[in-house]
């Protein structure tokens, strides 16, 4: 037996680490609770000469060195050029929900701090590692991982992540992992569109409401990586982190680096996984001033007017968004520089004198006056050579003197390792806010970086995380000078859709995807592990020429979500805008428990020809069930039914469905099929069920 065993006890798990003979962490548990004297670390020896006592040792955090030969979370270079790691247990501490264990290599001077947070409220555990360079030596880190999960048991494991892109982000895929190792990663600068960086690694044949589901989502909106392996013995492991591809970091004597964060947890089915982590996001990640407040129905006004803003035509369109009931309008791209379409302006943030000879406030005090708060677009990452900052600062950019720039989408990224670029960055938009009353900024990231030189770094493979570390920075440097200040992450749609971001702002843009048919999978895929409280989803006019749909199936979709509107109000009739004004309350009348309360997928279109998601407050006296059918609901195909989810079985509820209302036991809807006849194609219905 080993004395050294750390039990980390949540509100119904238990996540078990132990130092062994020899002094390494090992892992031991992660799972329900069992008795903690019961627990021990298990010896092992070598197999053979190819199968060492490491092949079949559960490490804790493993480091590259020796006879480990599988995937690593850590490896450096010493100054010496070694490049092998024996990092041994040194010491903890362990007290009020937080655990501490220091690892050492010894002959380096160089400590691995591996740091769980914890409480008996969750089952959640945030886990980050912090490496310390004690020697005098320079320490060249080459891969840095938040943390390394291993899983219990032999079994193959099915493992979720999304395969999307640009305009269909969250597009989730499951793949039963048998052997070898499968990775997601992004190597843009951003999370990007494609993989989201986390890991959701269940039983085969888990579903909704059983079966195991181990999970961990990275809070990280730069490059990552996350790679989940299978062993030769049937061990399944995963480490998620900084991607190290293109990445070292180099750290001088007496310096030290933090890892970004990881949220882990074991659940019973992926419904209980969303619900979780939904409520630990809004308790736990996201900025404080707004975390539990419902975020405001906002309007902006890009699809209406494009690059073409002015006073008087944002005030047409902000007294018709006041009327629906939008409580925040948004000025989106076009207000600043010389912005008359996308080739030149980014870099100038200054109001364009033209576009507004009287200033913008012309603008924001009639939106106030209408009793909306005002909003507006920046791109502050960005640049074009066309914009006086380019021209007087061309060495602001990332860049090589010997190839030519790759201005996708006609920008240039800024290179915030630098500190004047992002004192420039910080001015710009304090200086707007200083002088305005401008209450909410829609940051946005419209291309992944290319031409990475960075002259004023001496290691330049530092740069992709100390560009993400400096959005944080401005980010929270903003937040914390005006602190009625609301921040929208959006990297040209759900590229920075992910918990790194929500960390530091408020909201994000789910995709530049707004078709309604389209969003409802790509909202799906986001609600497995993000919260739908910071999923801002728009109403708007988009495709709607290609793929006629109503507008009531639009607001059925949006307001899943924080409801949005992004349509051109000026086109709208007046029956378009009493239905909208009539959505817009009616949301407002259960806003909460959509952001706040739990959610369920009931339905979705490639399983069942319908989509339906539920919420339910978490004092499970309100319901919300929304039900949208397909392009196909005709003959047989229209008749359908759905039972409920998360109500008190015990209590009496009435059930509002258009003119219906019935009252039933929690129970009865739980249980019992509720009929439905989706008879019209891609039609949209809101049923609302209250305790009696």
């Amino acid at each position: 037996m080993y004395p050294d065993i750390f039990v980390i006890e949540t509100l119904n798990t238990h996540y078990v680490l132990g130092v062994d003979k020899n002094g390494r962490l090992n892992h031991i548990h992660w799972g329900k609770k069992a008795d903690p004297e019961d627990y021990e670390v298990r010896d092992n020896w070598e197999q053979n000469s190819n199968h060492s006592g490491l092949d079949y040792t559960d490490m804790e955090y493993t480091a590259f060195g020796g006879t480990m030969y599988r995937n690593c979370a850590f490896k450096c270079e010493y100054y010496d050029k070694c490049r092998d790691s024996v990092f041994t247990y040194l010491k903890s501490e362990q007290s009020d929900g937080r655990l501490a264990v220091t690892l050492c290599d010894k002959s380096y001077g160089v400590e691995l701090e591996l740091t769980y947070l914890y409480s008996d409220e969750s089952d959640i555990i945030t886990r980050f590692v912090t490496v310390k360079n004690n020697s005098n030596k320079t320490l060249k880190i080459e891969k840095f991982m938040s943390a390394e999960l291993t899983l219990p048991g032999t079994r193959p494991y099915a493992v979720k992540n999304p395969n999307g892109a640009w305009g269909s982000e969250f597009l989730t895929k499951t793949t039963i992992l048998e052997n070898g190792t499968i990775a997601f990663e992004s190597r843009k600068g951003t999370a990007g569109h494609t993989n989201s960086p986390y890991a959701v690694m269940s039983a085969p044949n888990a579903d909704e409401d059983h079966g195991a589901v181990y999970f961990a989502a990275l809070g990280y909106g730069g490059s990552f990586k996350v790679e989940i392996q299978r062993d030769f013995a049937g061990v399944t492991r995963a480490v998620l982190g900084i991607s190290d591809f293109d990445f070292s970091y180099t750290l001088k004597g007496g310096e030290s680096l933090t890892s970004p964060k990881v949220y882990m947890g074991f659940t019973d089915g992926f419904a209980q996984m969303s619900n979780m982590m939904n409520e630990f996001a809004y308790k736990n990640i996201l900025p404080k001033s707004f975390a539990q407040k419902p975020l405001p129905v906002l309007y902006n006004s890009w699809e209406a007017t494009e690059f073409n803003v002015n006073a008087r035509q944002q005030l047409e369109l902000a007294k018709i968004a006041k009327e629906i009931g939008c409580e925040l309008f948004v000025m989106d791209d076009g207000w600043f520089g010389r912005r008359y379409n996308d080739w030149g302006g980014l870099g100038d943030w200054s109001v364009n004198s033209e576009k507004f000879p009287n200033g913008i406030d012309e603008l924001i005090d009639g939106v106030n006056e209408l009793g909306m708060d005002f909003g507006l677009w920046f791109e502050p990452e960005m640049v074009q050579e066309d914009s006086d900052l380019y021209k007087a600062h061309p060495d602001w950019t990332y860049h090589y003197d010997n190839r030519e720039a790759m201005k996708l989408r006609h920008q240039l990224v800024l290179n915030l390792t630098k500190k004047e670029v992002c004192e420039y960055v910080f001015d710009c938009m304090d200086k707007m806010l200083e002088k305005h009353n401008i209450r909410y900024i829609k940051w946005d990231m419209n291309r992944p970086f290319s031409e990475i030189g960075t002259e004023n770094l001496e290691n330049g493979k530092e740069l992709w995380l100390r560009h993400t570390m400096a959005v944080y920075e401005i980010a929270d440097r903003l937040k914390e000078k005006y602190p009625y200040l609301q921040l929208e992450a959006c990297s040209s749609g759900g590229g920075r859709a992910e918990y790194g971001a929500m960390e530091h702002f408020d909201m994000v843009w789910t995709s530049d995807n707004t078709d309604p048919v389209d969003r409802l999978d790509i909202q799906h895929g986001y609600s497995l592990i993000y919260p739908i409280k910071c999923m801002r989803a728009w109403v708007t006019d988009a495709n709607n020429t290609r793929r006629p749909v109503s507008l009531d199936f639009r607001f059925g979709v949006s307001m899943q979500g924080s409801l949005s509107i992004g349509s051109n109000l000026l086109n709208y009739s007046k029956e378009d805008i009493e239905k909208s004004g009539r959505y817009i309350e009616l949301y407002k009348s259960f806003r909460s428990v959509i952001q706040f309360g739990d959610f369920y997928r009931l339905k979705n279109y490639a399983e069942d020809g319908f989509y339906s998601t539920q919420y339910v407050s978490k004092d499970k006296k309100k319901s919300v069930l929304f039900i949208n059918s397909n392009a196909n609901s005709f003959f047989n195909a229209r008749f359908k039914s759905i039972r409920l989810k998360g109500l008190s079985p015990d209590e009496k509820y009435r059930l509002t469905d258009g003119d219906t209302a019935v009252i039933k036991s929690g129970a009865y809807f739980m249980n019992k099929e509720y009929a439905l006849c989706l008879d019209r194609p891609l039609m949209s219905k809101i049923i609302i069920l209250e305790k009696v």
